[in-house]
Parts: C-alpha cells; sequence; structure tokens
C-alpha cells in the first residue's frame, strides 16, 4: 500500500506539471466568483428539465469523482452544503479545456460555469461552458467507498476528515448553528455579552487544577482560566446587571469520552433573580435550543431516547440519593461514619473526604448521576463542594444550587451567588486551608473579588453550561472529541 500511495503521488505531481507546461498553473489564482452553492443549485432548479437554464451559474469546490466517456465526462463537486454534478463536453468548452480536465484528478478545487439541466437519471447538472482548476490535490484522497475511519487520522487530521466524511462536516455546522441560536436567545433577553480574561494571575470560579504560564514581560507566573465566573460577577458590581460569554475554559485534568482539558462553556450571571429564575431560564434555553437544532422532544443519543419534554423534573440531591440508594442522608452524623457507609456501598475514594458533605456528594457522584438519563436538575448541595453560593434558606449546611444532568453526565451548575463578603472570605480561607494540607483544587483566596463584593454585589444568579457536551448530545456524538474540531494528540512519533 504504502508503494502504491507514492505512485499515486508521482502521478499527481507529474499531472501538475502537465497543467503548468499547458499554460493551466492552479496557484495563480487568487480568487473565484460563485453566483451558488450546490444547495442553492438543487433549490433552485428543483424543477429543471432536460433543456439547458437560460441562466449562467458559477459554482466551486472539489472534485470527489471523475468519469469521462469519449468526448464527454462527468465530475462531481462536493462543497460545504454537499454536491453538483458537473458535464464536460469536447464540444462546448475546445480544446485546451478538455486537455485541462483530462488532468483533473479526485481531490482537485475547480470552479465552474455554466447551465443547469436535469440528465436522464434525474440528477441535476451544471452544463460546464468554463472552467478553472483552482487548486491541485499533492496527496491522494482515502478510498472513496469506505471512507476515513482511523479514529486517530481522523482526529490528528480534522481537515481530512471533514473533507471524506459528510456526517462529520454536518456535525460542526451543527455545532456552529447550536452556538449562534443561544448567543441570539440571550441577547434578546437582554443580556450584554462580555470578554473576560482567558490567562489570570489568580484562578477561580471552580474545583480545579490550572494551567500554570509566565509573563516574560510582567515576569509574572499567570494561569489559564478554569472559570470567568469571578470576573463576571465582578461586571454584576459594576451595574452590568446580566453578562455572559461564550469562550474557552481550561482545567489540568485527565481526558476520557466526556473530559477534556480545554473546554467550552457558556456561563451567564443575572442580577435580582435567584437559583429558581436560573433554573427556568436554562431549562429554556437548552429545550428552545434542541428544538431548533433536532427539531423533536426525542432525541436519538446512541441507544437512547432522551425525552427533552418540559417541565424537567427538580429534586434535592438528599432525595435523588434516597430514591436510587434507599440511604437517608440525614442519618449520617459523623464523618467516619459516613465514610464506612459510602465504603459498604461500593463508593470509591472518599478517605481523603474531609468532611460528611463530600462523602455525601462522592455518593450522589457514583451511584445516583449514571441513573440520571432525561434532563433533571438536582438542587440543594452540601455547602463543603460550593464555597461560592448562597446558602439554602431554611437549610444552612446547604447551598442554593443546581446541577442539570442528562444521559449521567453533568450539563450545567448554577447558584444562588453568595454575596456577604465576609462569608466569602472565611469560605475561602477555608478552601486555602484544604490548599495547604494538599487538596490541588482547593480555591485560592481571591482578595480582589473580596473587596468587590464589599462594594455591594446585589442578589445574583449565575450559570454555566457545557457547550461541548450538548452538542455531543444534539449531534449524536460518542466522544467530546467527536465535536472539537482540532483535539490534542500524544505526538505522532512514527
Amino acid at each position: 500500500m504504502p508503494e502504491q500511495e507514492s505512485d499515486l503521488k508521482a502521478q499527481l505531481r507529474k499531472n501538475l506539471e502537465e497543467m503548468k507546461t499547458k499554460g493551466f498553473d492552479p496557484y495563480k489564482n487568487y480568487r473565484y466568483d460563485r453566483t451558488h452553492s450546490s444547495a442553492e443549485i438543487a433549490e433552485e432548479y428543483r424543477d429543471a428539465g432536460s433543456e439547458k437554464s437560460a441562466n449562467v451559474v458559477s459554482v466551486a469546490g472539489r472534485v470527489m469523482a471523475k468519469r469521462v466517456h469519449g468526448k464527454a465526462g462527468f465530475a462531481d463537486l462536493v462543497d460545504r452544503d454537499g454536491k453538483i454534478q458537473l458535464y464536460f463536453r469536447w464540444d462546448d468548452i475546445g480544446d485546451g479545456p478538455w486537455e485541462l480536465f483530462q488532468t483533473v484528478d479526485r481531490g482537485d478545487i475547480v470552479g465552474s460555469k455554466g447551465n443547469v439541466f436535469r440528465t436522464k437519471t434525474g440528477e441535476v447538472t451544471v452544463a460546464v461552458s468554463e472552467f478553472k482548476v483552482l487548486s491541485k490535490a499533492l496527496i491522494p484522497l482515502p478510498e472513496k467507498f469506505h471512507g476515513l475511519q482511523d479514529v486517530q487520522m481522523r482526529y490528528r487530521q480534522r481537515y481530512l476528515d471533514l473533507l471524506m466524511n459528510e456526517d462529520i462536516r454536518s456535525r460542526f455546522i451543527k455545532r456552529s448553528k447550536m452556538i449562534a441560536f443561544m448567543r441570539e436567545w440571550l441577547n434578546e433577553k437582554g443580556f450584554i455579552e462580555v470578554e473576560t480574561p482567558v490567562l489570570q494571575p489568580l484562578y477561580g470560579g471552580a474545583l480545579a487544577r490550572p494551567f500554570i504560564t509566565h509573563h516574560n514581560y510582567l515576569d509574572i507566573d499567570l494561569y489559564l482560566r478554569i472559570a470567568p465566573e469571578l470576573y463576571h460577577k465582578r461586571c454584576i458590581v459594576g451595574n452590568l446587571e446580566g453578562v455572559y460569554e461564550i469562550g474557552k475554559n481550561f482545567r489540568n485534568e485527565d481526558i476520557d469520552a466526556q473530559h477534556y482539558p480545554e473546554y467550552t462553556s457558556l456561563e451567564l450571571y443575572q442580577a435580582y433573580v435567584d437559583y429558581g429564575d436560573i433554573m427556568d431560564l436554562t431549562e429554556a434555553l437548552l429545550y428552545d435550543t434542541a428544538m431548533h437544532i433536532v427539531g423533536s422532544e426525542k432525541i436519538e443519543y446512541g441507544s437512547r431516547t432522551l425525552d427533552f419534554a418540559k417541565p424537567w423534573p427538580r429534586t434535592t440531591m438528599d432525595d435523588a440519593i434516597l430514591k436510587h440508594t434507599g440511604l437517608d442522608v440525614g442519618g449520617l452524623d459523623s464523618l467516619e461514619g459516613a465514610k464506612k457507609t459510602a465504603r459498604d456501598m461500593g463508593v470509591r475514594d472518599v478517605e481523603d473526604c474531609t468532611d460528611i458533605g463530600k462523602v455525601v456528594f462522592e455518593i450522589f457522584d457514583q451511584r445516583v448521576q449514571p441513573n440520571l438519563t432525561n434532563p433533571i436538575f438536582i438542587i440543594d448541595h452540601p455547602i463543603e463542594v460550593s464555597p461560592l453560593a448562597k446558602r439554602k434558606r431554611g437549610a444552612p449546611h446547604l447551598v442554593e444550587r443546581f446541577e442539570l444532568f442528562i444521559n449521567g453526565w453533568e450539563f450545567a451548575n448554577a447558584f444562588s451567588e453568595l454575596n456577604d463578603p465576609v462569608e466569602q472570605e472565611q469560605r475561602f480561607r477555608e478552601q486555602d486551608r484544604l490548599k495547604k494540607e494538599g487538596d490541588e483544587e482547593a480555591h485560592p483566596i481571591d482578595t480582589d473579588y473580596v473587596r468587590a463584593l464589599e462594594y455591594g454585589l446585589p442578589p445574583t444568579g449565575g450559570l454555566g453550561i457545557g457547550i461541548d457536551r450538548f452538542a455531543m448530545i444534539l449531534t449524536n456524538a460518542q466522544s467530546i472529541k467527536e465535536v472539537i474540531l482540532f483535539p490534542h494528540m500524544r505526538p505522532d512519533i512514527a
């Protein structure tokens, strides 16, 4: 196979030289005027007959197949939107262009002008009157019928994946439309889009291990943000009242089917609302987006059918644990007793838990979360795992926080935001103590954020949504790498 591929490469380069000797250098073209995409031709000329159209169209794209029959030939031209057939005839284009057509290979990018008609087989086709080769492929494309299937190659050479696999191209177009819809939805609700630092002198807004870099000019270490939360709430202090940001966060963690160190989130903060209002907003935003992209409340994902019908249920973490495990969390009265109960249930990694709330969170995470298939809000979390959330009214050992789960994954995280500067500083100091004791994900003390709170943060609701996971659900992708254009890979040593 390598020898055969080498022969094909040699032939492609030979054809390039032949083009050039005939005066057709494909790299001398700087632009090409298109009048139609393949989809636009299919729509505009859906009623076309065997007679050629009066109007000339101009199309451009990549040749994915070529068939020559004597002094005539066909080519399949593929652009972003689909495929259109081109019909070449020596009588119509003359000697020079016909010779050029002979040297066109699968993978070449061409521009063509001509009239539209429908062939005897019923295919809408452009009868070419003139064409140009706009770029020459010098590496043979993967075999036509099996396409590009090697996962490692697909991720390393995503450009080839997009080129060869229409479903992959469609997936990323859907992702783009999803984000655009969410942005417009929020704009219509009066939110202001903001941009906050990616390089931060102090990371914050979540419990996670950061990436560290160095600013040479300032001679200081900086952190890639793990969340924009604390900057957004500074915006609320500054009277912006409703802000959102769609952008990258970075967490120095493992990679698996649902986790990726560089991921896209939507975060928003709104003054004068609580987590109940944010729950309403989250349900409406994600439901409307799903209907816009998929068009149905029944969303096929792998072997499951997810039911997005509203309203989405809301249940406390304690009640969810009771329902799925039979454990009454209220009966856990000591840390060691809670750990033993968790171990007896098969829950791992509880030895380092420093309080009952963290044990409860591990029980939920391992024994309950995988069972949450259809959209459901889990509300009222232990205070120990929520250092930025406001205490639950009537239950001060809990906080007003919710997470949205779909297909057993977390999709959204939200709080009634803590706006008491004194209590916030106390919680930061408790996190600092945990960090000094070896907790790499504990939250650092941010004294400037505390100062911002001292100027006054109104009652505020905040929300973070994982864009990549939502794109996975709406495009039926089984790995987060399938919705990230250029995922990180280990170096290809071969």
